[in-house]
């Protein structure tokens, strides 16, 4: 497991709690992807599994802390969906509800951890919530979620909520420029793309990420000039939620620039192109293209089976219609 250093705050709060009898035994994670939110859970799991704690730390050499490590600790629970299934169901939770109930295999604690807490079914959630209403003697749940507001109310209100929030971004430049020997400019855009998550910044910034983003960018500047359906091979990928975020982007860019907004930018490696868009489409237009292409990005997440291809054609039509009236490039 990584270790990041602005976990270092939150880790404290929690296993201090813990040592003061004033913990809560279900603890709602709100956590950004990239912001090691599994990361921290593990390690206070690990502390609490510990058979020789040393103050604020695991002692690392225990039996607890040996199965930890070696990932088999028969009191560590993990739930979550089946490898490529979207939803975990009222069986597993079931399952390990039974075990919750009997004695700890290693005489000590048990610990659940829900990596997305969104992935429950109703019914699921409706199970799980029983065993958070009347937990038994010493056992801990941690349960992930970047949108808390996607959970059932009910769930919500049994667990006390840790917003990991992100670093400043002075901080995370500076971790990342340890971590990534390229460009400020590209490693101050990738952190903004991320919403200041330094982990998902760094995964943003490996070669075959960075370079679809910057594909997208250099097909974006041409299509502009010539023909908007061209940005389809660039857009129709598995990750086309992350693409149109990107794109996202660059429109809101363009409206802070028509408003001299230009050192907010959050691609601050491609002021001609965020130029180029605030000069090609009126105010009016480039807010009306950002929400559309958010409600594309909503149905892409949210709805099951959708053509992805189709919805995307459809899309950059509509954009199309935006484009062809744009009135002449506008002054800053």
């Amino acid at each position: 497991m990584n270790w990041y250093p602005w976990l270092n705050p939150a880790y404290r709060q929690v296993v201090q709690q813990h040592q003061a009898g004033r913990a809560h035994h279900a603890l709602l994670v709100q956590a950004l992807p990239g912001m090691g939110d599994g990361e921290l859970v593990w390690a206070i799991g690990r502390w609490l599994l510990c058979q020789r704690r040393d103050g604020l730390k695991s002692c690392g050499q225990c039996h607890g802390c040996q199965l930890m490590l070696a990932g088999t600790h028969p009191d560590w629970h993990r739930l979550a969906a089946e490898k490529g299934k979207s939803a975990l169901g009222i069986d597993a939770v079931r399952e390990v509800n039974e075990r919750l109930f009997n004695h700890a295999q290693q005489g000590g604690a048990k610990v659940v951890w829900l990596p997305d807490a969104a992935q429950l079914t109703e019914a699921a959630a409706n199970a799980l919530l029983k065993t958070l209403e009347e937990p038994p003697q010493n056992t801990w749940f941690f349960l992930s979620s970047p949108e808390p507001s996607r959970l059932l109310p009910t769930l919500r209100s049994r667990c006390l909520r840790l917003h990991l929030a992100p670093p400043d971004e002075a901080q995370s430049l500076a971790w990342l420029q340890k971590q990534y020997q390229g460009e400020p400019e590209a490693i101050r855009t990738a952190l903004r793309l991320s919403s200041g998550a330094p982990g998902a910044a760094l995964t943003l910034l490996e070669t075959q990420n960075w370079t679809q983003r910057q594909a997208l960018c250099d097909a974006l500047s041409v299509a502009l000039e010539e023909d908007v359906l061209a940005l389809l091979p660039q857009l129709n990928h598995d990750n086309a939620v992350a693409r149109i975020a990107w794109l996202a982007a660059l429109l809101t860019d363009a409206l802070k620039w028509q408003q001299s907004g230009d050192r907010f930018l959050t691609n601050t490696d491609r002021p001609q192109l965020v130029q180029q868009l605030a000069q090609r489409l009126p105010a009016a237009a480039l807010d009306k293209s950002l929400r559309q292409w958010l409600l594309c990005r909503d149905r892409l997440s949210h709805i099951v089976a959708v053509n992805r291809e189709l919805l995307l054609t459809e899309q950059l039509l509509n954009w199309e219609s935006l484009l062809k009236p744009a009135a002449r490039p506008l002054a800053h």
